[in-house]
């Protein structure tokens, strides 16, 4: 007879695919399937659905889960989870993103399951709000993590922010975000594909959403004044900046682009499926970001080659450790970032140097099977 498979419920709020997403995504995949059985709650959204029944992953999708505070949706979610662990009764839920977070620790508390883990990409008490604000944010989180067995931290960062909370300082757990191998087309036919007659240019560029959060505004300012300062180059002729993504910050983005006659020069591409492949069209990639956990997108763009510049947050400097692994900036100040820009545009021999040190970094530590591995360690304690 076969041994029972461990039953494992994923839980995610949104069914996008931001960091998050994509970490559910790479760990009900990576699981091994004779050992595993992988199931995935979310709420609204189909691309990461689509993407886990592409890959025979079973998902249940809840009607009333969504991200804002509803308290008549809210209780809805609540008992249908608690119905769902009770009838279900998974071995482990591991829990992703504040809302349901929250929700699901305290169903899976009252179903009686005994292991419940959640994972944080990053806190929102970070992020510029109200005082008042961020310590409701700040309690919420330390409650969802009393109610948890198990916590993980994405990077060293994310877990100083909350290591010294009480009751759970003994419940953290450092994992970093892994990537598995990545198809990336060549140079050439990513440019074609992304932004066609503009293979002669020098392109800067980078993949976020269109949100505050990732500072892009600071990075078209920035870009400005290295357009303005390199002028009478023969390469200022020829530099340009792609941004993929979507987000709210779009039609303000636009605004700013026009208001700094970059309409020739900065293109906001949009969603683009699978936009990681497309990477090696840049000559450069950079990450402005305000505020960040552990993001994805710099080491997608250091495993494909690509010198990286990034601000200097979260656990940026965990992928960036040395200045011969990349750049790292403060966040928001555009001088510097404008003198990194600079700096790196002008020297190919450290761009060589530092995409190869950041290549080889990100292939010995930051791998899904590391990741994997780590994580069926901490189900199994």
């Amino acid at each position: 007879m076969e041994p029972r498979k461990t039953k494992i419920f994923y839980l995610i709020t949104k069914g996008n695919f931001g960091g998050a997403q994509r970490y559910v995504f790479e760990l009900a995949t990576s699981l091994p399937k004779n050992q595993f059985e992988v199931t995935v709650i979310m709420g609204a959204g189909d691309f990461l659905r689509q993407k886990l029944l592409e890959n025979k992953i079973c998902v249940i999708q809840l009607a009333n889960l969504d991200r804002d505070i509803h308290l008549a949706k809210d209780w809805k979610v609540l008992m249908k989870l608690w119905q769902i662990f009770r009838t279900e009764k998974p071995d482990i839920i591991h829990l992703n993103s504040s809302k349901i977070g929250g929700l699901g620790a305290l169903a899976g508390r009252l179903a009686g399951i005994k292991k419940i883990i959640f994972t944080g990409h990053g806190w929102a008490f970070n992020e510029k709000r109200s005082l008042s604000a961020k310590r409701l944010i700040a309690f919420s989180h330390w409650l969802t993590m009393v109610l948890c067995h198990q916590v993980i931290a994405v990077s060293e960062q994310t877990k100083k922010d909350i290591a010294d909370w009480p009751i759970i300082e003994h419940k953290i757990t450092v994992i970093h975000n892994g990537l598995p191998n990545i198809r990336f087309f060549e140079k050439s036919i990513s440019r074609s594909n992304l932004l066609s007659g503009k293979n002669d240019k020098f392109w800067l560029g980078t993949i976020a959403e269109l949100h505050k959060n990732k500072g892009l505004d600071i990075l078209i300012e920035a870009f400005a004044g290295t357009v303005r300062a390199m002028l009478g180059s023969s390469l200022g002729w020829s530099l340009i900046l792609v941004i993929i993504g979507e987000g709210e910050e779009r039609e303000r983005l636009e605004k700013l682009i026009a208001d700094k006659r970059l309409t020739d020069r900065v293109f906001l591409l949009g969603r683009i499926d699978d936009a990681r492949a497309y990477l090696k069209a840049f000559d450069m990639f950079i990450l402005p970001s305000r505020t960040e956990a552990f993001p994805y997108a710099p080491l997608e763009a250091g495993l494909a080659g690509l010198p990286v510049i990034a601000s200097e947050v979260g656990g940026l400097p965990e992928i960036i450790p040395a200045p011969e692994f990349g750049i790292l900036v403060p966040p928001e100040n555009i001088k510097e970032l404008e003198k990194s820009l600079l700096y790196m545009i002008k020297r190919p021999a450290y761009r060589k140097i530092v995409s190869a040190n950041l290549k080889k970094h990100i292939q010995e530590t930051f791998s899904i099977k590391k990741m994997a591995e780590k994580t069926i360690e901490l189900y199994r304690k």
